[in-house]
Formats: structure tokens, sequence, C-alpha cells
């Protein structure tokens, strides 16, 4: 299980080092209100115990799923990319929002290939603190261009593939995102396809990260900015019960 050349428990120790903050702000407060028990009443104790034990297995949940999703799995071997036709000297574009975790294995998937990547990471917009350490602890791959959502250099009609694994909700302004695909829609050729994978903001995803699922969002709201942005929805996978691929087509 697990992807090729990665560690073991890769997948979760990057999420808690990257993310410290959050289980360190959630922890700070379990340990607050377990000191304050004894000034509160009976009744708020059983309140503040129930909140305990929820956020507690809140943690541990959103650990165990990571795990299963980012480490156990086999997501990171692409075996969920089969499905697509990609031809030797085909053109392909793998874009990130500065954590690149998928570069190299796209490289060895379609050798006969050619891969550009494109990093459109802006401090000035995309904020989160975890995407900042991401950077400062994983080099940039070979060859990786720094673009602007808002200005992808992409001739028209020359892309077989796009590639947006994880990153596109980064763009949190819709406008934003609508224009970004249709700059990727301008470049596919005819038959090009652009492969989008993503949590979605949907039950599973809540039962395993609680308040956490608000930085994903829903299938509607993906589907919206797909259709605004010229593409047709040709093919949706689940690769696991929280990840979903969606595979787009002029």
């Amino acid at each position: 299980m697990g992807g090729v050349d990665r560690k073991p428990f890769q997948g979760i120790t990057n999420i808690i080092r990257f993310n410290w903050h959050y289980y360190a702000l959630g922890i700070g407060l379990m340990f607050i209100l377990i000191l304050c028990r004894g000034f509160f009443s009976p009744e708020l104790n059983i309140v503040v115990s129930v909140i305990i034990l929820l956020t507690t297995v809140g943690f541990i949940l959103s650990l165990v799923v990571s795990y299963y999703i980012y480490d156990y799995s086999d997501i990171y071997r692409l075996h969920w990319l089969n499905s697509l036709t990609i031809n030797p000297g085909s053109r392909l574009v793998n874009i990130h929002a500065g954590f690149d975790e998928t570069s190299a294995l796209l490289t060895t998937k379609y050798n006969h290939s050619e891969l550009a990547v494109y990093d459109f990471y802006n401090p000035s917009l995309h904020t989160e603190a975890s995407l900042e350490r991401a950077r400062k602890a994983y080099p940039a791959y070979y060859g990786t261009i720094k673009v602007s959502t808002s200005a992808i250099p992409l001739e028209p009609s020359t892309i077989d593939c796009v590639f947006l694994i994880f990153s596109a909700h980064e763009i949190r302004n819709m406008d934003e995102r609508i224009l970004f695909f249709k700059q990727l829609q301008r470049a596919l050729k005819p038959n090009g396809r652009i492969v989008v994978t993503e949590h979605l903001r949907d039950a599973a995803n809540f039962m395993a990260y609680t308040i956490g699922y608000f930085h994903f969002f829903s299938k509607t709201n993906w589907l919206r900015v797909f259709k605004e942005g010229g593409l047709t929805l040709e093919q949706e996978t689940k690769i696991t019960p929280f990840i979903s691929t969606f595979i787009l087509k002029k």
C-alpha cells in the first residue's frame, strides 16, 4: 500500500507537521476546560465532558482517516488514472499550490510524454500557514514555473491533459477559480482532458474532519465552476470515500 518511494507514515506526518497549530489550539482548549472543570456546576461539567470527548474523538478520527487516505491507500500509485488515455508524446501540465507530491509520480507514469509543472502559490492570496510550511519542507520539482492563476502561460489548443491534484481548492475566490479554468479550457486540445482531484464538502468529509470540511468545496460548487469555465464532466470517480476525481473535457 501507499505511494511509490513514499516513507511509512509520510502522509500523516506531513499533516501534523504542516497543521500543528490547529492541533495545538485544540489540545490547549481541552486542557483549559479540564483545569476549569472544578469551577463549573455538575450540569455544566457534563456538557464540558461531552465537548472534551467529542473533540478527542474528532482529532483521532481525522488522523485515522488521513492515514488511510495518504498512507494506507494506493492514491499515490496513481492507479486511478489508468482509465485516462495518455498517448506517447502528449503534452501534460501539473499545476499545484506550492506543495507538489505528484510531479515526480506523473513523470514516472507517463515517461513517454512531456510534463510541465506550474506553481500558482501567491502568499498574499493563499494565506494558509500549512502551505508556507510545506514549501519550506519540500523543494520545488525541477523546472517548476511560477505562474498566476489569472495568467497561465499556455497557448490555445496545445495541451493534452492538465492535472490538478489537491490544489484547485486553494483558489478560494469563485470568480478567480472560474477564470483559472477558462484558461485551462482554452489551452486544451479538442480531445484534451483536465483531471481534478479533491476532497468534497460532503457527509463523509464532515464525519472525518468536522469543521475542517469547510476548507473544501461542495460538488455543486465544483460543477458550477466547471460549467462556467466551459468544461463538461466526462467522468467522476471516488478514489476513496473521501476523495473524488473529476475528468473534464471541452
